[in-house]
């Protein structure tokens, strides 16, 4: 049986955030645009829903792959735009991604600042920003923030990718 479970992140551009969920085997499909975790206007930030089966990647793969491609130690000044963020659609998510999150820290050397929020709202991107990485490529931005991270996503989650959306040989000259 195919389970479907969804869980959000935030932390970086939604476009690097896609680009790594998107190249990963066990995720059937990401949402990009920007969720909120509260009421409050001001609280979207660019994040994701990734639509993973957890039978093939588990939430705790995923965690740790969200860790390692973003600054989640890093306070810098764009965080109300890129908020580093578990955002979770279940009491059993909070709890698995508090624990994940702690058994992390032991890769990283200043505190991750990473929060776990409740899911409240979400705002799908415009069409022609959906996909971004998969269609654009050898743009600028990609080629010079994305690809970088999705090396390192190779680099050290190679099991986890799926080799038919990225491989070393995709990634050869951008």
């Amino acid at each position: 049986m195919n389970h479907v479970s969804k869980i959000g992140f935030g932390g970086s551009c939604h476009w690097c955030t896609e680009a790594i969920f998107q190249s990963l085997k066990g995720v059937e499909r990401v949402e990009q645009g920007w969720i909120a975790s509260q009421k409050q206007k001001s609280n979207f930030s660019e994040a994701v829903i990734v639509h993973f089966n957890p039978e093939i990647i588990s939430l705790e793969t995923l965690i740790a792959v969200h860790l390692h491609t973003h600054s989640c130690t890093s306070q810098h000044s764009m965080r109300s735009k890129y908020r580093s963020t578990i955002y979770v659609f279940s009491p059993e998510q909070i709890k698995l991604s508090q624990d994940t999150i702690k058994v992390l820290q032991s890769e990283f050397d200043n505190p991750i600042i990473t929060t776990v929020e409740a899911f409240y709202e979400f705002k799908l991107n415009q069409e022609t920003y959906l996909d971004y990485y998969y269609k654009n490529p050898e743009k600028p931005f990609c080629k010079n923030i994305v690809t970088p991270k999705l090396r390192l996503l190779l680099r050290q989650f190679s099991s986890a990718v799926d080799q038919n959306k990225l491989s070393v040989d995709s990634l050869n000259g951008l």
